[in-house]
């Protein structure tokens, strides 16, 4: 159980950085290439914990980001679309 706090701990300060990165750099070449990493954690995601885990990431993340650095990241939640019927944005 340690293993999957801890990874998911991983997970989650990876997404904040590449969120981050893409709403302060949303003009760099390097965002599409953030967007494929984030795209493959919420197949990480998904594959662990279903739409749950999604959404409670996704909440997680929103608070974080928002507090640090003023954004809203919900406009990348799209990137996980196509995992689940039941994730739409």
């Amino acid at each position: 159980m340690g293993y999957i706090l801890s990874m998911d701990f991983m997970l989650e300060e990876e997404l904040i950085d590449l969120m981050t990165y893409c709403l302060q750099n949303p003009e760099s070449k390097d965002v599409n290439e953030k967007h494929k990493r984030i795209t493959e954690i919420g197949h990480e995601l998904y594959a662990d914990g279903g739409v749950d885990a999604l959404e409670n990431f996704a909440f997680v993340l929103k608070n974080r980001i928002t507090e640090e650095i003023e954004k809203d990241p919900s406009s990348l939640r799209y990137l996980w679309n196509g995992l689940t019927d039941e994730w739409q944005y």
